[in-house]
C-alpha cells in the first residue's frame, strides 16, 4: 500500500501554476499528461471488460 492509496478519491486538485515553466518543461508536462490519460483510458476499458464478463456470467 502506498500513501496515494490513502488519499481520498475524486478530490479536485488546484491547477498547477504553469506561468513560470519554460517551453521544454511545458512540452514534457503535456507528454506526461497524455500518457496518464492513455493509462486511465486503458484502465477504464479493462474495468468495462471485467464488468461485461461478470454480467454475462450472472445472466445465465
Amino acid at each position: 500500500m502506498t500513501f496515494e492509496d490513502l488519499e481520498p478519491k475524486n478530490v479536485t486538485r488546484k491547477p498547477v501554476d504553469l506561468s513560470t515553466w519554460n517551453l521544454e518543461d511545458l512540452a514534457l508536462y503535456i507528454e506526461n499528461m497524455k500518457a496518464e490519460i492513455l493509462r486511465a483510458e486503458a484502465m477504464i476499458e479493462e474495468k468495462r471488460s471485467i464488468s461485461s464478463a461478470a454480467e454475462s456470467l450472472f445472466k445465465r
